[in-house]
C-alpha cells in the first residue's frame, strides 16, 4: 500500500468536501448501505492508503475501461483512478514497451500479496497462448503470474468473468475466464456485465477500503449489492409485466406507454444486476428506460444462451415465465371482462329495483 493518503489527492484536485459526501452518500446507497455509513465511507476513503492495482487487458474491447473512465460523484478520474496506486494499465499509461512491461513486473516482484490485480477481457489458451501476447509473453503467462501473487483478482466485465463474446462457440481461440485459466485464484471477485457498471467498480474498491474485506458474493463470485436481484425485481416495467401488458412489436402502442418487453426478448427475469437502480451514463438512464430489452449480458454464457436477442425465451433459466405468461395476460383480459360484465348487471339490476345505494363490485376488487 501506498503512503499517499487519498485525503490529500482530493485537497491538491479541490475536490469539495459537499461533492466527496456526495460521492459517499451514492456509495452507501449501492451497497445498500444506511445513510449512517455515509461518513464511515468517507472516513475511510480520505485516510486509508491507497491499494495498489496492476490492470490487465487481454481479449476485449476495452469497454470496461471506458465505462470506469465515466463515472461520477465526483468523476473516477479525479477520485479514485487517479488516486489509487494504477501502477500498470495499458490504455491509460504513458509508459510503452519495454518500460511499461517492467513496471508491471517489479509492482509485482515487490509488492507480493498486497496488489489488486484488474482483469479485463477473456484469456485464450489456444494456440499456447499465441492468440494473444504482450510484450512476447501470453495473457496466460501474464495473468498466471500477476493474479497469482495478488491479494485478490477482480474480473471486470463479462469477457474476463466468465469468457464472453470470444468463448462464445465455436470458441477459435480457447477463451477462458479468470477463474479457468488462473485456477484457484486467491478472492476473485467477478463483476460482469458487457461492460460493468462503473459505479459497481468503484463501490466495491470503497467496499474494500472501509470494512477491510470483501463483499458477499453470490454462486457466480459476484458481489450481491450488485448482482443480488433480478433486473425484473426492480424494473421500472414490473407493473406492466404483472398486470399482463406487454410489447408485441417495436413502435406499437404498448411499446411507445412504456410496457413490458418481455415478448421482445427481454432477458431481465433470468439476469442478475442493479441497472434498474444504477442506471447509467450518471444515472440518466438504461436499456430498458430506452425502449431497448434486457440482452442478459451479465450471466455466464449469454451469447449462446440468451440468443435470439429479440425472441423471448420460454425456458429461462431461473425464471419459469414462458409457459404460463400467456394464460396468465389471457386471464387478466377475462377478469377484466367478466368484471365489466357484472358491473353491467348490477347497473341493470339496481335501475330495475329502484334503489340509489351503489353495488360494491367486488369482481373489480380482485386480482
Amino acid at each position: 500500500m501506498s503512503r499517499h493518503q487519498l485525503g490529500d489527492e482530493l485537497e491538491r484536485r479541490g475536490i469539495s468536501r459537499r461533492d466527496f459526501l456526495g460521492f459517499c452518500a451514492s456509495m452507501a446507497a449501492v451497497l445498500g448501505l444506511p445513510d449512517t455509513a455515509t461518513n464511515a465511507i468517507a472516513a475511510a476513503v480520505e485516510n486509508e492508503a491507497r491499494p495498489i492495482l496492476i490492470w490487465l487487458e487481454f481479449q476485449d474491447c476495452a469497454g470496461n475501461t471506458e465505462s470506469f473512465l465515466r463515472a461520477t460523484h465526483p468523476t473516477v478520474a479525479d477520485l479514485i483512478l487517479d488516486s489509487i496506486s494504477l501502477n500498470y494499465h495499458e490504455t491509460l499509461m504513458a509508459a510503452a514497451g519495454s518500460q511499461a512491461e517492467s513496471v508491471r513486473q517489479r509492482t509485482v516482484r515487490d509488492n507480493v500479496g498486497k496488489y489488486i490485480a484488474v482483469v479485463e477481457g477473456s484469456i485464450p489458451d489456444g494456440a499456447d497462448g499465441g492468440y494473444c501476447t504482450i510484450g512476447g509473453r501470453s495473457a496466460l503467462d501474464i495473468a498466471r503470474e500477476v493474479c497469482g501473487g495478488a491479494a485478490a483478482t477482480i474480473a471486470v466485465g463479462t469477457c474476463a468473468a466468465f469468457g464472453g463474446i470470444p468463448a462464445a462457440a465455436p470458441n477459435p481461440t480457447g477463451a477462458l475466464s479468470v477463474a479457468d485459466a488462473v485456477p484457484g485464484v486467491k478472492n476473485l471477485i467477478n463483476m460482469s456485465a458487457c461492460p460493468a457498471n462503473a459505479e459497481n467498480i468503484t463501490a466495491l474498491i470503497v467496499y474494500y477500503m472501509t470494512l477491510k474485506q470483501w463483499p458477499p458474493l453470490d454462486q457466480y463470485r459476484r458481489p450481491l449489492f450488485a448482482y443480488g436481484k433480478t433486473i425484473h425485481d426492480n424494473c421500472e416495467r414490473r407493473a406492466h409485466f404483472d398486470a399482463g401488458q406487454f410489447v408485441e412489436a417495436w413502435g406499437d402502442e404498448a411499446h411507445r406507454h412504456g410496457q413490458c418487453l418481455y415478448k421482445m426478448g427481454c432477458k431481465g427475469p433470468a439476469t442478475s444486476q442493479n441497472c434498474p437502480v444504477v442506471k447509467w451514463n450518471e444515472g440518466t438512464n438504461w436499456p430498458i428506460g430506452c425502449g431497448h430489452p434486457c440482452l442478459g449480458c451479465a450471466e455466464p454464457n449469454f451469447w449462446d444462451t440468451m440468443t435470439p436477442f429479440y425472441q423471448r425465451l420460454p425456458e429461462v433459466v431461473g425464471f419459469n415465465v414462458g409457459k404460463w405468461i400467456d394464460p396468465v395476460g389471457l386471464s387478466l383480459v377475462g377478469l377484466a371482462a367478466a368484471a365489466a360484465a357484472f358491473h353491467g348487471i348490477g347497473e341493470v339490476a339496481r335501475h330495475h329495483l329502484g334503489k340509489t345505494r351503489p353495488i360494491e363490485d367486488k369482481a373489480g376488487s380482485e386480482k
